[in-house]
């Protein structure tokens, strides 16, 4: 499964409008990884320090509820990023990431988007615009979940 970088890029949402030199940016930087089915992409409460672009098979994701057990969250397949606020902010895993297939990626660690951020600000802008409207949209997606969950929230 040997993923051709700049396909598996175009491929994906939040590279959307991306010309063919800011493709290659990132295509320079991206690290193909292989996961074989049944390992962890990532893990709920660890630092998260990449994105993963989906080249080929499929993840579940998961998260742990209040009392431990596994609740799952959905899948994420061929094409579709993941791990995506990892080069917005230095946080910790929402949700564990577990190979379902296997799994072909490509990994953008947030230390080379933050020197590339130095060299390439454009791209780098543009790719950020590309996370926060992929991330609005998947909102608006989840727009009747989210109403669910803030009408159980308690009353601040």
């Amino acid at each position: 499964m040997a993923l051709v970088p700049a396909t598996t890029l175009k491929a994906c949402p939040i590279f959307k409008g991306f010309t063919d030199t800011g493709i290659q940016i990132f295509a320079g930087v991206a690290v193909p990884r292989a996961f074989p089915k049944g390992t962890a992409l990532f893990t709920e409460g660890k630092a998260g320090e990449s994105l993963l672009i989906i080249g080929e098979g499929t993840v579940r994701l998961s998260a742990k509820s209040a009392s431990g057990e596994d609740v799952p969250l959905g899948e994420v397949g061929a094409g579709e990023p993941l791990g995506e606020l990892a080069l917005v902010q230095k946080g910790e895993r929402l949700c564990t990431a577990t190979a379902a297939t296997d799994v072909s990626a490509l990994e953008i660690r947030a230390s080379d988007f933050q020197k590339l951020l130095a060299s390439k600000p454009q791209a780098c802008v543009k790719l950020l615009m590309g996370i926060v409207g992929y991330f609005g949209q998947k909102a608006r997606d989840n727009r009747d979940m989210l109403r669910t969950l803030v009408g159980k929230a308690p009353a601040a």
